[in-house]
């Protein structure tokens, strides 16, 4: 199984989304930015570095939004959202193809990739 996190990044009522480029598995699918946790690191680490190099922005990382395990053809993901806000920087497309900054409300206008269905249906309910 593979350790994944992923940043749920708020800015006011939106929060960030990132398209992955088409040449990457789920390619021109919408997810949340961050990545692999590396041996060694803790979920915040790999987030931050993750941000880093995907988006060249600093974040803080707060409490965990949930978990989910979800199996693709090609692989198991154990994914932990964080909550996460911008310090320094503004998001770059340093490895995907676009950026949104979306509602909840706007959710079904968005292919994202499957393992993060269960997370979106709870974000809908968000106030």
């Amino acid at each position: 199984m593979t350790e994944v996190v992923a940043a749920l990044i708020w800015e006011g009522e939106r929060f960030l989304i990132c398209r992955r480029p088409p040449h990457k598995a789920r390619g021109m699918l919408w997810e949340f930015v961050g990545g692999k946790v590396e041996p060694g690191e803790t979920k915040e680490q790999a987030l931050i570095r993750e941000c880093r190099e995907e988006l060249a922005v600093e974040l803080e990382v707060g409490g965990e939004f949930m978990q989910v395990t979800h199996t693709y053809p090609d692989l198991t993901v154990h994914l932990t959202l964080l909550h996460a806000r911008i310090v320094q920087g503004t998001p770059q497309l340093l490895e995907h193809m676009e950026l949104a900054w979306i509602t909840p409300a706007e959710i079904p206008q968005y292919t994202f990739c499957p393992a993060d269905e269960t997370i979106l249906e709870k974000l809908m309910q968000h106030p």
